[in-house]
């Protein structure tokens, strides 16, 4: 497979497994246009508290994990559980409460890169 279909396949993976947790406001960010960008991609979403925060983390590491044999390079802010960022390597995933994902307003500093909401589905 492709680099660009595995990237696809992860991207699809983990907006599944935030979905399956009731994830809202989920957002790709695709930087594959963007000299310099750290990755293929960003995937932010929100939790309405730190337990579902931390259940929408654990949510994607064990999907991940299981369905595509892969874990996250690193993870932080998993013990408050108030903004969570996973590195896949081609994706970061930031899950946030809405009241920091308001205040770091991730989206406005990729501006230039393609923005994409996912509806909600619940």
């Amino acid at each position: 497979m492709n680099k660009e279909k595995e990237v696809t396949l992860l991207v699809n993976k983990i907006v599944e497994s935030l979905q399956d947790k009731k994830g809202h406001n989920i957002t790709t960010i695709d930087m594959t246009g963007l000299d310099g960008s750290i990755c293929a991609y960003f995937i932010i979403c929100e939790g309405n508290s730190p337990t579902q925060v931390s259940a929408l983390s654990d949510s994607v590491w064990d999907k991940v994990s299981d369905d595509l044999k892969e874990k996250p390079l690193g993870a932080v802010g998993m013990k408050d559980s108030q903004w969570v960022a996973m590195d896949y390597g081609t994706v970061i995933v930031h899950i946030f409460l809405p009241e920091l994902r308001e205040y770091y307003n991730l989206e406005n500093l990729w501006a230039d890169a393609e923005i994409k909401a996912i509806p909600d589905i619940y």
